[in-house]
């Protein structure tokens, strides 16, 4: 972490009440898929034969024809199949703490990875701004100024649009960023030396600063320690597994995380694509095995972990001239959770016949409006009794994918 950013994320602990005194909450986890990724090649339609037509050479083969060898789909049922790289995945399918929601999109016409990026990440409707990011306003909503600068933590150098507006967001690549910059190089000693000072009950900055100060020390204490994932979990060796492997130590520190956001680049295969390997194939693998040692790293957590994935747009149905796919419409989100109505891909196959926007790309049929997949997620398992001011004007379809009591 910069220096300047380090001296403004511990501004923003001195003037910020933390929340350590209260019980603690959910994590909500955002993982973004950037670039628009195929999700039909990861939750393959298998018995619809069309999907074979028109991939003649990414379609994953049929989890009977692949002769059940390490390049065949995984059958989940009697439609569809996982891409064999997302194997890690399966287990915690079946236990029923996986959804997939298929069919889920955008309004937006451009087929622009910007453009839908930015209007996803803002929870807006095409050409209609809300303002700030959707995430900004659910921390807003639902926890008002109390918030600190570990409430909201994106990994990585900048803080994403979704987190545009809340009070206190922070980036950064690791724990080990999060430390008072002592010129002994013991921060120990100078935390010693603020303790004594923030004793007295006088002085505007005594309680936050205390605050501050347990803070600190509790992922000091985390830090100082060499970091084993539980259970044998195992991260990949990836920006992206290393994220996640900060996530899960925030979690476990007890900090007040409400949100993380983290992302997986790459999936703009316009150019061959690769289908049971491959180039996107690299990238469902690097997903698959760091959801599932998150998962398995959490597992004394997960009652208070939900997992989001989400990408701006899926691709066309069919493949381009390129051995690859180029920008389409609808994609499978995925929610990893407890209290789902897991264990199914949930929401109607819209087929694979495009319908040919004649402003943009096509590709799979949208049936479920992004907001909703959202709007679920926060109002089934973070706390909000009602969307209205998260996405305004919006009134979301029921997604169905939480249980309900």
């Amino acid at each position: 972490m910069p220096h300047e950013s380090r001296r403004q994320f511990l501004k923003k602990l001195a003037l910020n009440p933390s929340k350590l005194v209260s019980e603690p909450g959910t994590t909500l986890v955002c993982v973004f898929l950037r670039g628009g990724a195929d999700t039909l090649n990861m939750f393959v339609p298998y018995a619809d034969d069309t999907y074979y037509k028109i991939r003649p050479t990414i379609a994953v083969p049929h989890p009977k024809k692949g002769k059940n060898g390490p390049d065949s789909s995984l059958k989940l049922d009697d439609f569809y199949a996982f891409h064999p790289k997302l194997s890690a995945l399966l287990p915690i399918y079946k236990d029923g703490r996986m959804a997939i929601v298929q069919a889920v999109g955008t309004d937006n016409p451009t087929g622009s990875h910007f453009e839908t990026q930015d209007q996803m990440e803002h929870g807006d409707a095409y050409r209609k701004t809300a303002g700030g990011g959707w995430l900004a306003r659910y921390l807003r909503t639902r926890f008002g100024n109390s918030l600190t600068p570990l409430s909201a933590v994106s990994i990585g150098p900048i803080i994403p649009e979704s987190l545009r507006g809340a009070p206190g967001a922070s980036a950064i690549s690791s724990i080990d960023e999060i430390r008072i910059k002592a010129p002994c190089e013991n921060p120990h000693v100078l935390s010693k030396a603020l303790s004594n000072l923030y004793k007295t009950d006088v002085g505007v900055l005594s309680a936050p600063g205390k605050d501050t100060l347990d803070l600190l020390t509790r992922v000091e204490t985390l830090r100082a320690k060499e970091y084993k994932p539980a259970n044998g979990s195992e991260y990949p060796d990836s920006g992206f597994g290393r994220g996640l492997r900060e996530i899960a130590r925030l979690v476990k520190a007890d900090v007040g995380l409400d949100v993380a956001c983290i992302d997986l680049d790459g999936w703009d295969t316009h150019f061959v694509q690769g289908g049971a390997t491959g180039l996107q194939a690299a990238l469902i693998e690097t997903l698959s095995t760091g959801l599932a040692a998150f998962d398995s790293d959490l597992a004394d957590w997960r009652k208070r972990v939900v997992t989001l994935v989400i990408t701006e747009f899926g691709r066309r149905t069919y493949e381009n001239g390129s051995l690859g796919t180029d920008h389409g419409r609808g994609f499978a989100a995925m929610v990893i959770a407890d209290g789902l109505q897991g264990g199914q891909i949930i929401g109607r196959y819209p087929g694979l016949k495009e319908a040919g926007w004649i402003l943009g790309p096509s590709g799979l049929d949208v049936l479920f409006d992004y907001r909703s997949v959202l709007s679920e997620v926060l109002t089934m398992k973070m706390g909000l009794k009602d969307c209205k001011e998260v996405f305004p004007g919006f009134q979301p379809q029921d997604m169905e994918i939480f249980k309900r009591s």
